[in-house]
C-alpha cells in the first residue's frame, strides 16, 4: 500500500495507533503503550475521556466554525471568561489561536506593536535564555535557544540574544545557596539590557519550568521574581511561555502562579485541549489590550482558525475537568508519588545524575558520572535507544539529545496524564528502567 504522509522522519514506518483507552494508546496490531509523556505533555486527560467527547459531539451538532473576522462564538467567549478567571493578577485578555507556535508569535508580534502603540518604536529587541524552546515557526524559533533546532534555519532568524538558564544541577556553585544562585543568573538579564540599550529591547521570554530542550527543569525559588523586577525597571514586558508546562501540568493551572509572578503575557496550549482539538492561546494584560484599543483598534496579525468553537468547546470540558473535578490536586499527589517513584528507581542508579520537575512534569538526566556529571558521548545516541526500547516494552516516554548545551547530554521527559493511577507508575518506572539498562548494555 503506497504512503503519501510526509512525517517527522523519512526513515521507519510507524505504528498506526487505532484507539485510545485511558493512559494507553492501542495501535492496529492490538499492542497497547502507556502514555508516560503525554505524546509532548498534550494529552493530561488521556485518551478516552467522555465528557471531552460529549462537548465536542454537542458542539458539532450546532457550530463547527465561524470565521472571526465576521463572528465570535459561545464556546470561545465561555473559555476566555474562564482562563481570565484563574489567571495571574492583570491578565485580562485572551487571543485564541491554533497551538504553542502560533502562540508565541502573536506575542512577539502584539509586543513589538504595543511598543509602537504607546509611542516607544526602538523598542524591538527580545531576551531569551539558552537552553529553551519557543516553538518551530520562524519567530518562535529565533526566541528558543535550542540550538539543534536553530541551526540549520540561523539565516532566517531574526536577531535574539540568549543569556543563562536558571538550570540548577548544571549551574549553581560549590558552596552556592540556591536563592544566590537564583539571584545571580537573573542578573545576566539585567547586564544584557544594559549591553543592548533598555530603549532597545522590548520583551524577556522565558518558560517558568523549561520542557523539551532540558527536561523538566523548574526555577529556583526567587528567580522569576528578581526577572519581573528588572523588567519592571526598565518597562520591559515579561512574557512566560507556559505552552508545555502550564494547565495544570505542574499542579497549578498556570504554572507561574507557583512562582508567585505575573507576567504581560503568557502562551498556553497543548494541555489547554489536551490532543481533542488543536488550540493554543496568548493571555495579555488589560493594559495591552488597551493600548491597542485606544490606538489603532486593530492588532495586525491573525489566522484562518483562531477561536475556532469545536477547538473552544474541547478547551472548555478540558477546563472543567481539571478545575472542577479535583484534577489539580490529584497532579500534585500523584506527581509527588511518581517523583518518590523515580527516586526510589534510580535514585542510586549509576548513569542518572539528576531527577527534577513539578508536578506530572518530570525529567532525569543521564551522566556517565555521576561525580563528575560528565555526560555520555553524543555519538552514543542514548537517547533515541532509550526512546526505541521503552516503546518496544510498550512505554512512549520523551527522551532528548543536547541537554547541556545542544550537543551533549541527553534526558528523559515525563509528562503522564492526570488521571494515571498507582499501578500505572509502577508500569512507568519498571518499564523505563528496563529500557534505560537495555540501552546502556547496548
Amino acid at each position: 500500500m503506497p504512503n503519501h504522509i510526509f512525517g517527522r522522519s523519512t526513515k521507519g514506518t510507524l505504528p498506526t495507533a487505532v484507539r485510545g483507552d485511558g493512559c494507553y494508546l492501542i495501535d492496529a496490531g492490538g499492542k497497547k503503550y502507556l502514555d508516560g509523556s503525554g505524546g509532548a505533555a498534550v494529552s493530561c486527560l488521556g485518551h478516552s475521556d467522555e465528557k471531552v467527547r460529549a462537548a465536542l459531539h454537542d458542539q458539532l451538532d450546532r457550530l463547527a466554525f465561524a470565521h472571526t473576522g465576521f463572528l465570535t462564538s459561545e464556546p470561545a467567549e465561555a473559555l476566555a471568561d474562564r482562563l481570565i478567571a484563574e489567571a495571574p493578577k492583570g491578565i485580562d485578555r485572551v487571543y485564541l489561536v491554533s497551538g504553542g507556535s502560533e502562540a508565541v508569535e502573536a506575542a512577539l508580534k502584539l509586543a513589538r506593536q504595543y511598543f509602537l502603540e504607546v509611542g516607544q518604536p526602538k523598542r524591538h529587541r527580545v531576551i531569551a535564555r539558552r537552553q529553551s524552546y519557543h516553538g518551530n515557526t520562524l519567530g518562535a524559533l529565533a526566541t528558543g535557544g535550542n540550538e539543534w533546532r536553530r541551526a540549520q534555519f540561523r539565516p532566517l532568524l531574526v536577531e535574539t540574544t540568549h543569556i543563562s538558564p536558571c538550570y540548577e544541577y548544571r549551574g549553581r556553585e560549590d558552596g552556592e545557596s540556591v536563592e544566590d544562585y537564583g539571584q545571580r543568573v537573573a542578573e545576566e538579564l539585567e547586564t544584557e539590557i544594559q549591553r543592548l540599550g533598555p530603549e532597545s529591547v522590548m520583551a524577556f521570554v522565558a518558560e517558568p519550568v523549561v520542557g523539551a530542550t532540558a527536561g523538566a527543569v523548574p526555577a529556583v525559588p526567587g528567580y522569576l521574581k528578581r526577572v519581573r523586577e528588572i523588567c519592571d525597571r526598565h518597562g520591559i514586558l515579561l512574557i512566560l511561555d507556559e505552552v508545555m508546562c502550564g494547565m495544570g501540568r505542574t499542579g497549578h493551572l498556570f504554572a507561574c502562579l507557583e512562582d508567585e509572578v505575573a507576567p504581560d503575557m503568557i502562551t498556553i496550549a497543548k494541555g489547554l485541549g489536551a490532543g481533542y482539538q488543536p488550540i493554543g492561546a496568548l493571555l495579555c494584560t488589560g493594559a495591552i489590550y488597551d493600548a491597542i484599543a485606544k490606538g489603532s483598534g486593530f492588532f495586525q496579525h491573525g489566522h484562518t482558525y483562531m477561536g475556532h468553537a469545536m477547538a473552544a468547546a474541547a478547551a472548555n470540558a478540558v477546563l472543567g475537568r481539571i478545575l472542577d473535578d479535583g484534577l489539580l490536586p490529584r497532579v500534585r499527589e500523584q506527581g509527588a508519588k511518581l517523583d518518590a517513584a523515580l527516586r526510589e528507581t534510580f535514585g542510586q542508579h549509576p548513569h542518572i545524575g539528576d531527577i527534577r520537575g513539578r508536578g506530572l512534569f518530570r525529567g532525569l538526566e543521564l551522566v556517565k558520572d555521576r561525580e563528575t556529571k560528565e555526560p555520555f558521548d553524543p555519538a552514543q545516541k542514548l537517547h533515541a535507544k532509550i526512546k526505541a526500547n521503552a516503546f518496544a516494552e510498550g512505554l512512549i516516554c520523551y527522551p532528548m539529545g543536547g541537554t547541556i548545551d545542544g550537543q551533549t547530554g541527553d534526558h528523559i521527559l515525563l509528562a503522564p496524564p492526570f488521571i494515571i493511577e498507582d499501578a500505572q507508575i509502577d508500569e512507568l518506572t519498571t518499564k523505563l528502567s528496563t529500557a534505560i539498562d537495555r540501552a546502556l548494555a547496548a
